[in-house]
């Protein structure tokens, strides 16, 4: 069953297929050098999103924000620092044009005090970041440490402004995405360049990140 109306052969319908089958490909080349068949697949799979987006008549935040993304995705395909900064920049304008509609959308930040799970996961989130910072602080260069650090308070920001929001696949969407960006960081900067564990990291990064992506999407898009 498609989430949109018209069946398998509308265009909404189409295009979230299309991304799906983006973000499949790129799920099995991400462990191939880079080269632009897999930049295209991990770059597709969230610009189609953005299409979705525009094509629904989403918020242009939303647009925005998915964009950004697809723009980060292309860096983050290639290997360097120059590479990461770039994704690094992209990523942290697409979340903050995701603060700004959540913001929009939200019942404010009176609503973490009003009900206590809501508060609960944003002290988890704050308590999450904390932890990540204070552990990339000693192992990034000094050059990307506050790129890293006002990266990591987007992020927070995005999580906590999504938990004011009455949509549960968008608040779900920001838990998985923060949860990418934390895995991430780890396979990045925290374990060794040769443990075995990177292997899977990177995949988790991927799924995790993807279906955060779409959640929320679809949860802005069909609420």
């Amino acid at each position: 069953m498609m989430p949109f109306s018209g069946g398998i052969e509308a265009n909404a319908n189409a295009t979230l297929l299309f991304s799906f089958v983006a973000a499949v490909i790129y799920a099995f080349a991400l462990d191939m050098p880079p080269k632009w068949t897999r930049t295209a697949a991990k770059t597709l799979a969230v610009a189609l999103l953005a299409v979705l987006a525009a094509m629904q008549g989403g918020p242009l935040l939303l647009v925005a924000a998915l964009a950004l993304s697809a723009v980060g995705d292309a860096f983050l395909s290639r290997d360097g620092e120059k590479a990461f900064l770039g994704g690094l920049a992209s990523f942290l304008a697409g979340h903050i044009a995701y603060v700004a509609l959540f913001s929009q959308a939200g019942g404010g930040l009176g609503l973490l005090r009003a009900e206590s799970w809501r508060g609960a996961i944003a002290l988890t989130m704050a308590a999450f970041s904390i932890v990540m910072l204070a552990a990339l602080w000693r192992r990034v260069g000094p050059q990307l440490r506050a790129p890293v650090a006002v990266y990591v308070a987007a992020i927070l920001a995005m999580g906590i402004s999504a938990l004011t929001t009455d949509y549960p696949w968008v608040i779900a969407g920001a838990v998985l995405f923060i949860a990418s960006d934390g895995l991430l960081a780890a396979e990045r900067f925290l374990v060794a360049a040769i443990s075995p564990q990177r292997l899977w990291m990177r995949h988790a990064v991927w799924v995790l990140y993807y279906a955060a992506q779409l959640a929320i999407t679809l949860g802005i898009l069909l609420a």
